[in-house]
């Protein structure tokens, strides 16, 4: 593996994906602060509403114990460290999908080592059904998996 091309273009989209996100939430956090309202923007099926999630993804397994929220912290570094090794590994669409995951899950370790939670703030929902809030870290991670399923289903046997 050539370590100039690796730091060169495969560092560049993670870090362009983790500013598109920490800008997104600091923007949402600043007009939380200066709206002095959790409630920013309004629609029929979106809404842009401020929460603190110290859960995992779309706020599963929140706990007010420290011990279990660093442990999930701990658990999600080992999961980046993972992350890290399938990229040098991998080629094509694959390790893209592996690169946008990573940007996501930096962005969201990131607040939780910042905030101690990750602000979550897009609220999509129809009626009285709301989605699970969430932030755009979150979106590319979960695009990210999505990849990786239509490449293990689809293009599992061909060369990309």
């Amino acid at each position: 593996m050539n370590l100039k091309k690796f730091f060169s273009s495969d560092i560049l989209i993670v870090f362009i994906i983790f500013l598109v996100d920490r800008i997104s939430k600091l923007y949402v956090i600043h007009l939380d602060g200066t709206l002095l309202n959790s409630e920013i923007i309004t629609s029929k099926f979106i809404n842009i509403q401020l929460i603190w999630n110290e859960g995992v993804a779309f706020g599963l397994f929140a706990f007010d114990d420290k011990f279990f929220y660093n442990l999930i912290t701990g658990f999600i570094i080992v999961i980046i460290l993972i992350l890290i090794f399938f990229i040098r590994k991998t080629k094509g669409i694959e390790k893209y999908s592996f690169l946008i995951i990573l940007a996501g899950a930096l962005g969201n370790v990131f607040d939780r080592f910042l905030y101690s939670a990750v602000p979550d703030f897009i609220d999509i929902h129809y009626q009285n059904f709301h989605w699970f809030i969430f932030n755009v870290a979150d979106i590319f991670i979960t695009s990210g998996v999505i990849l990786l399923i239509y490449v293990e289903i689809f293009l599992k046997n061909k060369k990309i």
